[in-house]
């Protein structure tokens, strides 16, 4: 047996250098090169590389490509099994199951271009790595011969943060729902105002994840929240003890209004409360020390219409994306998710409308409108 899955047949020195000729010499293979961004190599029929555009080989760390040429894909990148029996890549028991070789060989067969998940294992230096990369394989037919171009995307980081999130939620989901079992029984046995506010914030906590798990899958519409009444009274309430200690209030006034309506709503609590008090907190970041955050009620015919205003004003060109999902003024990666969750929740799920304005001469209002049903 000479090889386990893919032709172990390998091009002569002669036919390499004109196929390496041939791919120098074309106009369209250059320009694909030197043109596209990501990982771009040009193989021939029996799966040797004879073109690298300058990703690739700034990747690999080489500063000769003719010291890659002619090698195969595992060879060039280091696959632990390369060089196996019984004829290195593409022909070891583990090829079969390796996406880029089973992505060129689906593609010199003419089905077209093929794209399959690359697992792949490297050793350097007595280190071993392992990434994920998504490899896109097509043919294409220069002076009679027939080449394989394939595209690499690493997608390592991508699929190590997914295989991290399962785990995240899907632990803490069974811790806090531990934690609310808990809670509710602490309830039943101590009637103190403290036991019902370890509730709710066990309750706050569970829904937060779930929504939280949501966000991260992108199937936000398929939550579907509880719906009890609740009254600004209650709302208010709990903001007050959301914030009476927290960091952003400290050196910041509240002021909090005289008087409330009486309109009861029918709304997810848990879910109600993260809207407002992001809107609270957005405010009180936007406040300097001693400065003024108002909040207050309004009841327009059958809704409930909780209002956040503070002082400094949001720049014109920062209005028109406040609501844009990955955008923000603060600098690092994910932010930009506390405005989008507030009108996704608000309006997506609850069935409200999150607005704004902002301007030198008013400052800014944020206003989140509750339906009564």
């Amino acid at each position: 047996m000479d090889t386990y899955f893919a032709p172990a047949e390998r091009t002569t020195n002669d036919q390499l250098q004109e196929e390496i000729t041939t791919v120098t010499t074309s106009p369209v293979i250059q320009e694909l090169l030197h043109s596209i961004g990501g990982l771009i190599a040009v193989l021939d029929e029996h799966r040797q590389v004879v073109g690298l555009n300058d990703s690739f080989l700034k990747t690999l760390g080489v500063d000769d490509p003719g010291s890659v040429l002619g090698l195969r894909l595992g060879e060039v990148m280091g696959c632990v099994h390369s060089s196996d029996g019984p004829n290195g890549c593409g022909t070891t028991r583990y090829c079969s199951t390796c996406g880029a070789v089973v992505a060129m060989v689906a593609a010199l067969n003419g089905e077209g271009p093929v794209e399959e998940l690359c697992s792949l294992s490297t050793q350097k230096d007595d280190t071993t790595r392992e990434y994920a990369i998504m490899v896109r394989a097509s043919t294409l037919t220069l002076e009679g011969r027939k080449f394989i171009l394939l595209f690499l995307h690493d997608v390592t980081l991508e699929h190590l943060r997914a295989a991290l999130e399962r785990t995240f939620f899907h632990d803490m989901g069974n811790m806090f729902t531990g934690l609310l079992g808990a809670s509710q029984y602490l309830v039943r046995e101590d009637h103190s105002e403290f036991a019902s506010m370890i509730y709710r914030a066990a309750l706050r906590l569970h829904k937060e994840l779930e929504i939280q798990r949501c966000l991260f899958k992108n199937d936000f519409l398929e939550y579907r929240p509880s719906r009890d009444d609740t009254t600004a009274a209650e709302l208010l309430a709990e903001l007050k003890g959301i914030f009476s200690k927290h960091d952003a209030a400290s050196e910041k006034s509240m002021l909090l209004p005289d008087s409330l309506p009486l309109l009861t709503v029918k709304t997810d609590q848990s879910l109600a409360l993260r809207v407002m008090a992001n809107m609270v907190l957005n405010a009180l970041e936007a406040t300097e020390e001693h400065g003024e955050v108002k909040l207050w009620f309004e009841q327009e015919q059958d809704t409930l219409q909780f209002c956040v205003w503070n002082e400094k004003a949001i720049p014109d060109e920062v209005q028109c994306r406040i609501f844009q999902r990955s955008f923000s003024t603060k600098e690092g990666p994910g932010r930009g998710v506390g405005t989008f969750s507030m009108q996704l929740i608000g309006e997506k799920i609850l069935g409200g409308k999150v607005s704004f304005s902002s301007s030198t001469q008013q400052g800014t209002l944020f206003k989140f409108q509750i339906p009564a049903h």
